[in-house]
């Protein structure tokens, strides 16, 4: 999708004037605003009715603008010169002469961010004088947004303007990794651990049994849509909506396939997309067969038992 100039001009307005807006990036659209304004990032809160506890992710153009803001290691700038821009979230020591918000950290010292690859709005961080705070544009718990028309869904006219990017095609949300200290996998999303492993010649692995929220992504309950879901499943019930990740010789009108082949980064790029069809469609239920928990597959995996808690 071209870069549209006017829409971009029209989406920096409403932020220079304190106001969230709806952003496209490669994993899921954010819901965007000033990450130096305390006035912003309580409109984030309160649009999303997200508990204050939970940090907010701050997007950046470049390195140059981000070492205004925190301090930066050896771990991350190898991370850093494979995966960015990409879908990869680090947690990193804030600085204590910082602009940023108290609002975003929860008065932490530490910052999540990062660099995201979505040309609209990397032309858009280009412009501005201030980073993005930035969390997934949809009510706290609810299904992530990975479509302009799935923001609208979420907010209506809630929010002043949704800048359009089309679909996006990662699909789930970034990897979250902190480099404070030992590095440690917080979220699983769209970079795998193997890769991760490979570049900084360690063994990390995801343990989702963390007590203390540090960053976003860490909830219990999350990506849900509001009714009941069976994982590992064979064989669906009739009235139950049936996700699949292989193709079956017989057909239903309640099958959703995620992929027909078992192709696992095709399958995370559908899941949102398929979770919110399927609520659409008014089913009182979810069945689920069994998803390999090997690279994107334990990122979807994650998503379906914290959705499936709702």
């Amino acid at each position: 999708m071209k870069i549209n100039l006017s829409n971009i001009k029209k989406t920096k307005f409403y932020l220079d004037k304190n106001e969230c807006v709806g952003i496209p990036t490669e994993t899921v659209y954010g819901l965007a605003a000033n990450a130096y304004s305390r006035n912003a990032t309580s409109k984030i809160f309160k649009l999303k009715k997200r508990p204050k506890k939970n940090p907010l992710i701050v997007h950046y153009c470049d390195l140059k603008t981000l070492k205004k803001d925190c301090e930066i290691n050896n771990n991350f700038i190898r991370l850093y010169k494979k995966f960015c821009p990409g879908p990869i979230t680090f947690v990193l020591k804030i600085k204590n002469n910082s602009k940023i918000s108290n609002n975003v950290t929860n008065k932490k010292k530490s910052l999540a961010i990062r660099f995201p690859r979505h040309p609209s709005t990397r032309h858009l961080l280009k412009l501005l004088k201030y980073p993005l705070a930035a969390p997934s544009a949809n009510i706290s718990t609810k299904i992530s947004p990975v479509s302009k028309e799935d923001v609208i869904d979420e907010f209506g006219k809630k929010i002043k303007f949704v800048l359009n990017g089309g679909r996006s095609n990662v699909g789930l949300e970034s990897t979250i990794i902190s480099l404070i200290g030992r590095p440690k996998i917080l979220r699983l999303g769209g970079v795998e651990i193997s890769k991760i492993n490979k570049v900084l010649k360690t063994k990390l692995k995801f343990n989702n049994k963390k007590k203390k929220i540090i960053s976003p992504g860490q909830g219990r309950i999350h990506y849900s849509p509001g009714i009941p879901i069976r994982l590992n499943v064979e064989k669906s019930k009739i009235d139950e909506a049936f996700i699949l990740i292989k193709k079956r010789k017989n057909s239903d009108k309640n099958f959703y396939y995620l992929s027909k082949n078992k192709n696992l980064k095709e399958a995370a790029k559908n899941l949102y997309k398929t979770l919110r069809m399927i609520k659409r469609k008014k089913f009182k239920s979810i069945a689920v067969e069994k998803i390999p928990n090997i690279g994107f597959g334990e990122a979807i995996n994650d998503r379906l038992i914290r959705a499936s808690k709702f």
